[in-house]
């Protein structure tokens, strides 16, 4: 890997989860701790206040178990993908943007906060959300089972605008049945990928 550092001999490290992508902290690497780091799987840092390397996480234990080591184009910057062993800032946090290191699918995400707001927080008669949810969890499945179909019917047709809109129908109900037997999206991604892997 070739790697260009700066006139101090360090390297910048943008360290992200592996999982969710989010950016998890920025710190510096000189030669010793980019090797340590590739020797010992977990990720080392040179610290510019105490000039010594140091691994994350060895006080508290909150490592950074290394999966990849990318270069920018410019062969200055390293991007390493970690799976973080709890909060990566040291004031205790999941970032040191202080952000919650959470999956996100976007606009789906948010639909699933809404869903579970209206679930919690609205009355039955003011939300459709609630008043399904407060129906029980059969009545909820055989929502899902209806929209099914008509994505079905609908996928057997040349009416594309009625496929999009019984398959938003399906994917919302989906979301609300998950969230019903406890569970969001990233539970169904979790066992996507660990079928990928075998």
């Amino acid at each position: 890997m070739e790697v260009k550092y700066n006139s101090e001999g360090l390297i910048p490290a943008i360290i992200q989860d592996a999982q969710t992508k989010n950016v998890l902290m920025l710190g510096y690497m000189n030669v010793e701790a980019l090797e340590q780091t590739i020797d010992s799987k977990r990720v080392t840092f040179f610290s510019r206040s105490k000039q010594r390397l140091w691994m994350k996480g060895e006080e508290s234990g909150n490592v950074l178990d290394l999966i990849s080591i990318k270069n920018d184009c410019d062969n200055d910057t390293l991007l390493i993908e970690v799976n973080p062993q709890g909060p990566t800032c040291h004031k205790g946090t999941d970032t040191c943007w202080n952000q919650t290191n959470k999956q996100n699918f976007e606009f789906i995400s948010k639909l699933e906060n809404t869903i579970e707001d209206r679930i919690k927080n609205v009355d039955s008669k003011k939300s459709y959300v609630a008043s399904l949810f407060e129906k029980g969890i059969n009545k909820v499945a055989q929502k899902v089972g209806e929209e099914a179909v008509e994505v079905v019917i609908e996928a057997k047709d040349n009416n594309d605008n009625l496929f999009l809109n019984e398959s938003a129908d399906l994917l919302f109900h989906y979301l609300l049945l998950l969230q019903a037997k406890g569970f969001k999206l990233k539970d169904i991604v979790k066992v996507l990928e660990e079928r990928h892997k075998s």
